[in-house]
Parts: structure tokens; sequence; C-alpha cells
């Protein structure tokens, strides 16, 4: 029952959402929907003014301080990587120290040991031969990847990308979906916020339309796109599935 206010302006209206142990869901909608906002509450990016948000054990409220409750600031975000419209990489860091910082710094991971799940992770989204480059010598759908195994470092519960695919290049765009549907394949529990309609029918579990600050529909992919319930749900498939 996520209710979330800019002043006067409800933005998310009492939002339920379930998400289980190994299952992907992708949402969907049109731009100022809510989709970002909502994903950002999760992990307290964003204050929100009504319900809870449950992690595990753990249980953000609209009264968390970010002094007072640092601890289980903290702790939440230790148990969600957060993936990054646009990579949000530190240029000044090469790629290793970028994946390196959370777990020094937060996980309190020695730096060898941190340094070497750093590795593992950029072995896994296919890029540890950049380990020793910095982000702007990279290409977008390289830093974007980078992101990812960056999130992947404090061995997340779950994983959310908020439209990870949106400021690349086309011919990129397949290269981090590709490392994304690897991730489902091995059990990655994940929310993304996505345009790519081909990944959310392939890849989802589930497909959540969101419109207005509410969920409209959610359904498993085959029975959402081939037979949406709701008019809304309807208008907007004809119109993203025609272009």
């Amino acid at each position: 029952n996520l209710v979330k206010r800019h002043g006067a302006l409800e933005v998310i209206k009492g939002v339920s959402l379930e998400v289980k142990k190994g299952e992907v869901d992708a949402i969907i909608g049109p731009s100022g929907g809510g989709k970002s906002t909502f994903l950002r509450c999760l992990n307290a990016l964003e204050p929100f003014q009504g319900g809870e948000v449950r992690i595990g054990e753990h249980v953000l409220t609209p009264d968390v301080h970010p002094t007072r409750d640092a601890r289980l600031l903290q702790a939440v975000r230790q148990k969600i990587g957060f993936v990054f419209q646009q990579f949000n990489l530190f240029p000044h860091l090469s790629v290793l120290d970028n994946l390196t910082l959370s777990p020094i710094h937060v996980a309190g991971t020695p730096r060898r040991e941190a340094e070497a799940l750093a590795m593992a992770q950029l072995e896994r989204v296919h890029i540890a031969d950049q380990a020793s480059k910095f982000p702007l010598q990279l290409s977008g759908g390289q830093q974007q990847r980078v992101a990812i195994a960056r999130a992947l470092c404090l061995k997340p519960q779950i994983l959310l990308f908020d439209e990870p695919t949106s400021a690349l290049d086309p011919e990129m765009i397949r290269e981090v979906l590709d490392v994304m549907v690897a991730l489902a394949e091995q059990g990655t529990t994940m929310v993304c916020v996505t345009h790519e309609m081909g990944f959310a029918r392939q890849v989802a579990d589930r497909v959540v339309f969101m419109d207005q600050g509410q969920i409209i529909e959610q359904a498993p992919p085959a029975s959402f796109f081939d037979h949406p319930e709701n008019e809304r749900t309807r208008a907007f498939l004809q119109q993203v599935l025609q272009h």
C-alpha cells in the first residue's frame, strides 16, 4: 500500500506488489506513470508517505530517518542492488575501484578479497579485461555492464533495474540485455523498469503495467501481451508494439 507524494501531488497511489525469491518482474508503462519513483522507494532513495516496504526481515516505513536509522538503511541497501539508467559510475576511479568501493567501505571486506570478488563479477558480465580502465574509456554498453557488476558485488538478494538500456545506442542494448537474461537464468531476483517489450515477454515471470501511480494490470507475459484485460493496457500495448 505504498504512497508517495510530491507536495499535494500523489505520484504513487497505494501500490502493492509481492516479489518472490528468484522471480523476474518487468514493470512497464508510459513515462511519468510512477515506475522509477516506485523503484527508488524500495531502497529508500526516495522517502515515501504511506505504506511499508519489506525486504526479508527488514521493514521500511514513512518515518525512517536517514541519520537515526542509518543502520537499518545500510542493511536494506546491502540486500538490494540498484542499476541506474545513467550508470552512475565514478569517472575518476578505475572500473576495479568502482566495484571495490562498497564492499570495502560498506561491508568491511578486506581489499584483496574485494578485488577478487570484483573480478569475479566482471567476469560474469564478460568485461574482466577492462578492469584497469576508467569509465569514460568504455562504451555505454560496457559502462552499464560495469554498473551491473558493481551491484552484484554486495551479493544482493534482489536487483532493481531502472530502465538500464534507455541511455544506450541501439547496438549496445543487446549486450546489456544478454547479461540480464543470464542473471535471470541463474535465478537472480529482479525487478526491472523497462521499455524493452521483447525482454519482458521472454524473460519476465510477471509483467506489471503501471500508469498514473497505480498498478493497472499484472500477469504472466503470455496472457499479459496476448490477452490484456484492461482497456488502458490494451491501448498502451497497441501503441508501443506498433513502433
